[in-house]
């Protein structure tokens, strides 16, 4: 008659040693299965929580220059206009937008507006500068700078309306652009003085993208960024300041 025990070991190993029972610690993962993405498997870009490489490629590219022209890189102005949704939502944690104008062949970097409370304020509050971003370097143009971006406005426009919207680049010869320079900030007596004055000028603006390098004809390209950076709202202020500076001078004028 068998009991208990003679049960156990006929169940165990014929040598009469106990059945080895597997003890090795269950995982975590095997209780919460989920794919881990592998860093060397070729096929990780295509996961839905990575950006993919493309994307990321071209948000860098635009927080490293602000801008970017087709006329220079068509097939990365073509790329962006294609993945101008997932540009975006790459963007919208860092308060960013991307702006493209397709007509002028240029895409720009944009701060994204600022929700609205329920009062119909920003969550910026009333006493922030509305225009702060701590990724986004802020510059200001000088007067004689703002009045020479709005002379060079101008002759973006005249030029749009004989040859079109971005059919060509928009050139205009430094003998062409100084009258109507001096119009404005008047002559020094010197030619040259003169020249060197507006050329200085437009070697600053060429850094904010407005302007090309003058080339060896004395010509200059006023580049499409222009027609966002000079809004009409933006010149209205510039006309403002300068409204007011020439009120100042004359009343200083007329108290002496």
């Amino acid at each position: 008659m068998t009991n208990i025990f003679d049960k156990l070991v006929s169940d165990d190993d014929p040598n009469g040693l106990p059945a080895q029972t597997d003890v090795t610690p269950k995982r975590d993962d095997e209780d919460f299965p989920y794919d881990r993405p592998d860093p060397n498997d070729a096929t990780s870009d295509n996961d839905p929580a990575t950006t993919p490489s493309e994307i990321k490629t071209i948000v860098q590219e635009l927080l490293k220059h602000g801008f970017i022209e087709e006329a220079n890189r068509q097939d990365f102005f073509r790329r962006m206009i294609i993945h101008h949704q997932a540009i975006g939502r790459a963007l919208e944690p860092l308060d960013l937008t991307l702006r493209i104008d397709s007509h002028r062949g240029v895409a720009f970097l944009a701060l994204a507006p600022k929700p609205l409370t329920h009062q119909g304020q920003t969550d910026a509050g009333s006493d922030e500068d509305p225009w702060h971003h701590p990724l986004v370097r802020k510059q200001r143009l000088t007067l004689e700078q703002s009045l020479l971006v709005a002379i060079l406005r101008q002759a973006f426009i005249l030029h749009e309306q004989e040859a079109g919207v971005g059919h060509s680049p928009a050139k205009i010869a430094i003998e062409e652009l100084l009258p109507h320079f001096l119009t404005y900030f008047g002559e020094s007596g010197s030619d040259t003085r003169d020249e060197n004055r507006l050329l200085q000028l437009l070697d600053q603006l060429k850094s904010h993208g407005i302007v090309s390098e003058v080339d060896l004809k004395q010509e200059v390209i006023i580049r499409p960024l222009i027609a966002h950076l000079a809004s009409p709202e933006s010149l209205a202020a510039v006309l403002a300041v300068l409204k007011d500076k020439l009120r100042s001078e004359a009343s200083d004028t007329e108290d002496e």
